[in-house]
């Protein structure tokens, strides 16, 4: 039995954050590639690329032996993230999910330096940098990561779309989600409630700014998402 481990939602703006447990027989793995499974990222952000992720969710299940989605909404994030524990956060729902399922031989999670701590606790656990490309399980669970983060951010925005129309960019730091946040608080003068708004963009950085009175950001004030958090659509 192979456990695959990656999250979907490290890097927004808008919306909570997912992480996933594929447990697969190595066996099987084999079907996983035949059925098109690999990083969630190569798919884009189209309408089509979601759609094509969404049916290979459903195929994945019919391989899988389990699947764990642990879901922690953008408030806990935002708090945990101000105390310095974002990572702490995600190796803890990595436990979570580990506890969570049958036993395996072998455990690979995305990303060498977040989840090596763990096989201290977990010897078969190997953390490797771009590991939902090169193993099937961890394609597998980057895909429905995804497809529960998508789904959940497509509940937070449907229904406001009637009062600001269309709203693209998938909650990510980009210019798309940049102008719903200014349309949304020149009407409501507050931002949703599901916005990480300790992210340290300048666009929140503005609007904090207007909410406090004090003007939009200038130029020399603008700070970006540290490389450290994936902000990949």
């Amino acid at each position: 039995m192979i456990l695959g481990i990656d999250e979907a939602g490290r890097g927004p703006v808008i919306g909570p954050l997912v992480l996933c447990g594929v447990w697969v027989r190595s066996a099987h793995q084999r079907r996983l590639v035949e059925l098109g499974v690999r990083d969630s990222k190569a798919f884009g952000s189209t309408a089509a690329a979601q759609r094509r992720r969404g049916q290979l969710a459903d195929q994945i299940r019919g391989v899988a032996v389990c699947v764990t989605l642990l879901t922690v909404e953008a408030a806990e994030v935002a708090r945990r993230t101000r105390l310095g524990e974002l990572n702490l956060l995600e190796q803890e729902l990595a436990l979570a999910v580990i506890a969570n399922g049958p036993p395996a031989r072998r455990i690979v999670a995305d990303g060498e330096r977040l989840f090596g701590c763990l096989t201290e606790t977990h010897p078969q656990l190997r953390a490797q940098d771009r590991a939902d490309q090169d193993s099937p399980a961890v394609s597998a669970a980057s895909i429905l990561a995804k497809v529960e983060r998508d789904r959940r951010f497509h509940e937070i925005v449907a229904g406001l779309e009637a009062e600001l129309g269309p709203i693209r960019g998938g909650g990510y730091a980009n210019r798309e989600t940049a102008a719903f946040l200014r349309a949304y608080f020149e009407r409501h003068g507050e931002l949703p409630p599901e916005v990480r708004e300790c992210w340290s963009w300048s666009v929140l950085r503005e609007i904090a700014r207007l909410k406090a009175g004090a003007g939009p950001v200038r130029r020399a004030e603008q700070l970006t998402l540290p490389e450290t958090w994936r902000d990949a659509q």
